[in-house]
């Protein structure tokens, strides 16, 4: 089990780590979700042993490794940027951790071919890395952490150099990989998405303090608080304030019936979330709230059309399936699916969900 307790890391006077405590089980895949700068690559470093903290205490299995050399360590490293040795050959970088363990030839042959087989890098395996694409690169990186058979195997943005096919493969493989071991695995993304096709935990972070850490699946369902529900939302989940009073809802302008997930709060002012998919130009057949908003960009994806308006003094982001023509300053009727509803109170902690309401 790997272990923080109360663990800051400053750089100067600036807290990139705060007071973070988790537990992470052997045999667990565990994300860490956040934007640029949220902390992921610190607290990673700080688990591989390449930083102190400047306070609290790291266990690995009960024991404090603090000040403990990284070579001492049973770890495996893949950063975003990619480290290969350029003198040797694709086979030897991904059995060089195993021929320091002195592991078997024999061994090291078949993992290094099962591995090789998996990143797609079989007819690649006597070329030198500075004879191959960045996408391979990284793939030989993250084949010879794979092979390492180390108690703790730190990911950092892995896929992200890697085309879009092979990425989609990867992500759906690599958790059937974490599965089969009983190493401790750790995921940075800043891709909400990611998290949940990887599944096991995630912990939430923003600038450098963690938000929740629970099973990744509760947290997308039931976020503590609003922060935590902004950072599981790309786009963002739209928010907006309403004045509730009695069993009327009054949101910039807007009145309407207050939903079953707010109807039993009391009078006074409350923050409610959406997520783009459930705001929509189209009326919905359930209830909604509907607001006039102005266009203010559109994304198209092809399959989908992102429309971003103004609302009064709050940013919608609604969606439409497939490509979806509006004109920038055109002003639209956009519905807020009222099942769908996450309510939060005036400290912006959640009260009411769209599972707590059965919806």
């Amino acid at each position: 089990m790997l272990e923080f307790k109360n663990v800051s890391k400053k750089v100067g006077n600036s807290f990139h780590i705060k007071d973070v405590s988790l537990s992470m089980e052997k045999g667990s895949l565990n994300v860490l979700l956040g934007p640029t700068l949220s902390g992921k690559t610190s607290l990673m470093r700080l688990m591989a042993g390449l930083d102190r903290p400047a306070s609290g205490e790291i266990l690995m299995d009960g024991k404090n490794v603090v000040g403990m050399p990284v070579q001492k360590r049973n770890v495996a490293m893949v950063y975003q940027q990619f480290i290969n040795y350029p003198a040797m050959t694709v086979y030897e970088n991904i059995a060089s951790p195993m021929r320091v363990a002195k592991v078997d030839a024999a061994t090291i042959d078949r993992r290094v071919r099962e591995a090789a087989e998996l990143m797609k890098l079989g007819p690649y395996l006597d070329r030198t890395p500075l004879n191959l694409s960045g996408g391979q690169q990284q793939r030989t990186a993250l084949a010879r952490a794979l092979v390492k058979d180390a108690e703790l195997v730190l990911l950092d943005e892995p896929l992200a150099n890697l085309d879009y096919k092979l990425r989609e493969e990867l992500r759906v493989e690599l958790p059937k990989i974490f599965a089969a071991t009983g190493a401790i695995f750790v995921y940075a993304t800043t891709e909400p998405q990611e998290a949940l096709l990887l599944g096991g935990q995630t912990a939430t972070l923003h600038e450098g303090q963690i938000t929740q850490f629970a099973d990744t699946i509760d947290i997308y369902n039931r976020p503590i608080d609003l922060l935590t529900a902004q950072t599981f939302s790309d786009p963002p989940m739209n928010v907006i304030t309403v004045e509730k009073k009695g069993k009327v809802l009054n949101a910039d302008g807007a009145r309407v019936a207050a939903p079953k997930q707010i109807a039993d709060q009391a009078d006074g002012t409350y923050k409610v979330g959406v997520r783009p998919h459930h705001a929509t130009l189209s009326e919905p057949a359930g209830e909604s709230l509907k607001i006039e908003g102005t266009v203010t960009t559109t994304e198209i994806t092809g399959s989908e059309t992102f429309i971003h308006m103004d609302i009064g003094s709050s940013q919608i982001v609604a969606l439409m399936h497939g490509v979806f023509r509006v004109n920038i300053g055109d002003k639209l009727p956009v519905y807020l699916e009222q099942p769908k509803f996450f309510v939060f109170d005036a400290q912006e902690r959640l009260i009411a969900s769209p599972q707590m309401a059965g919806a």
